[in-house]
């Protein structure tokens, strides 16, 4: 059964979404987060995908609180991503409770400060990778770094990268169902290499058809949000698998 991984986006420490990166789009649903942390793992969850919206965008983790408290809450396994630049701002990621921090920006400007992440922390880092029309996207999606998705994936596989969390912007947030030919590809030409599906979840079928895929893991975000998954489904659907 593929590990469905819901993302609790973060500004101002409430739970918010975004559509294709756009932060003008901004959509503040409200709640706590470690409220829902909780409510995820009690529909049999064991794993929360931790997205700093503003540290993203402001290149320095800003809502750690926020990751600390759902950190106390002994519950569920931790990826954080959202403004980790430099040696301190992943150190406080750590101190603040994270189990596995998501490196999007600084593997495309900075790869050899990734790689020797990989090297000292190995499967801990993983690789965030988002793309618009094949090239990757960084601070906070604002920018085009030019490079190609793939070859930013190929950089790091001889250092001991495991896991790469792939979103295709421009499915983000929409709804549409995630571009299953990308992550089809993706899991081709890099087998080894646990190639996660993000953006653009809309049901649970899209989740059964990454599942019929073989992909190992899918995020998903605003799907739950707007009820077009409830937390009923999800548990019945962890059950079942």
């Amino acid at each position: 059964m593929i590990e469905i991984i819901p993302s609790i986006d973060i500004i101002g420490g409430r739970c918010t979404r975004l559509s294709q990166g756009d932060y003008a789009t901004q959509k503040d649903y409200g709640g706590d987060p470690a409220e829902w942390a909780r409510a995820y793992a009690d529909c049999g969850v064991r794993r929360l995908h931790l997205v700093d919206l503003e540290g993203a965008k402001a290149s320095a983790p800003k809502n750690l609180r926020t990751l600390e408290k759902i950190a106390s809450l002994g519950l569920l396994t931790l990826e954080w991503g959202g403004g980790i630049k430099d040696d301190e701002a992943l150190a406080s990621v750590w101190n603040a409770g994270a189990d596995e921090a998501i490196i999007g920006s600084i593997a495309a400007k900075e790869p050899e400060r990734m790689l020797s992440w990989l090297r000292r922390y190995g499967s801990r880092i993983i690789l965030g990778a988002d793309a618009r029309n094949g090239k990757v996207a960084v601070s906070g999606w604002l920018e085009d770094s030019g490079i190609d998705l793939e070859e930013l994936i190929g950089t790091f596989l001889p250092a001991g990268l495991k896991r790469a969390i792939v979103t295709d912007i421009s499915r983000d947030g929409m709804l549409q169902g995630p571009s299953f030919d990308l992550y089809a590809g993706l899991q081709e030409r890099f087998p080894d290499l646990a190639v996660i599906v993000s953006g653009g979840v809309s049901s649970l079928s899209d989740i059964r058809r990454a599942d019929e895929m073989g992909l190992p893991g899918i995020v998903v975000g605003k799907a739950i949000y707007e009820n077009r998954i409830t937390l009923k489904d999800l548990k019945q659907c962890l059950q079942n698998g």
